[in-house]
């Protein structure tokens, strides 16, 4: 990474030894906090010919413009460094980063709501101004017996499939972009960030489930896109996750939300797992009523600070 407290800035890849670095610094605050400092998200831009990257000698600061134009940032202090004044100095220099690269004032992700964050967030003047909450539920109790999870119902309305290939990107992009229209990461993907994601080692088309009208099967309803840690990732054992739930908002009312999540639970359920996690906007009361019903409780939260 670099010798000294004053931040360096890297616009573009990472050199791999600096990524190593910054790999091993995150282990090392994720070992410590209970809590992974950087989402994938920002963990994809390491790599990614745009990004934004501010460095010191024990600390690290990616910056990512989202495809609307708003800039983010997350960052993370080596444990055995904090309380000397890195990391606002990091913070300092990434949130100018974020007013240059970006539209707008930055917003700064803090993952598991710690005091520290808090205390970081204080002394700069940011402001909380996003909750996402992270929710859990278990799959399986012990091999073969499944924790509550409803059966899936019988829709002749509905065809519900797997992922067929790249031509199925158009349609996922479109019901993507238009139920995120308003999400500053979520919303406004191209091909890129489609392509990223099922060129991802943890992709698996079998977990990516579309809906379409059973009179019309070019147009896609709705879709749901699983995902699973492996063990070791976010705990001892895998990991299911409801990665995106998406319907398209001309097709509202039909109960796809809550049809699509559930093929996924019960796919991530017969892929033996034992729990599976989701994210979701702490102010999307339909959304978390959805998922309530479906046994889901808050399991941890993140902070975004502006």
């Amino acid at each position: 990474m670099t010798d000294t407290a004053v931040p360096r800035i890297v616009h573009g890849p990472l050199e791999p030894a600096d990524a190593e670095s910054i790999g091993a610094l995150i282990a090392a605050a994720e070992a410590a906090d209970g809590v992974a400092p950087l989402s994938e998200q920002f963990r994809l831009a390491l790599t990614a010919p745009d990004s934004r990257h501010v460095l010191t000698g024990h600390g690290y600061a990616g910056v990512v413009v989202s495809p609307a134009g708003g800039a983010a940032i997350e960052a993370v202090v080596d444990p055995a460094h904090r309380g000397a004044g890195e990391g606002s100095r990091l913070l300092a220099a990434a949130l100018a980063e974020g007013r240059q690269a970006g539209d707008g004032a930055p917003q700064v992700w803090a993952h598991g709501d710690l005091d520290a964050a808090t205390e970081l967030a204080a002394a700069l003047g940011l402001t909380k101004v996003r909750e996402l909450l992270q929710l859990r539920r278990p799959l399986v109790r012990t091999p073969g017996q499944r924790a509550g999870l409803p059966p899936l119902p019988r829709r002749s309305d509905i065809v519900v499939r797997t992922y067929a290939g790249p031509a199925d990107d158009p349609e996922i992009l479109r019901v993507n972009n238009a139920a995120f229209h308003w999400h500053p990461e979520q919303g406004g993907w191209s091909a890129r960030q489609m392509a990223d994601r099922t060129g991802a080692d943890w992709f698996d088309p079998a977990g990516l489930f579309l809906a379409f009208d059973a009179d019309d099967s070019e147009r896609l309803l709705g879709f749901h896109w699983t995902k699973v840690h492996p063990a070791g990732e976010k705990g001892p054992a895998p990991l299911g996750e409801v990665y995106v739930v998406g319907v398209d908002p001309q097709a509202q009312g039909r109960g796809l939300g809550s049809l699509l999540t559930l093929a996924g639970l019960h796919y991530l359920a017969d892929r033996g797992l034992g729990e599976v996690e989701l994210y979701v906007e702490g102010d999307n009361s339909a959304a978390l009523a959805t998922y309530r019903r479906l046994g889901f409780e808050q399991y941890a939260i993140d902070v975004a600070y502006r």
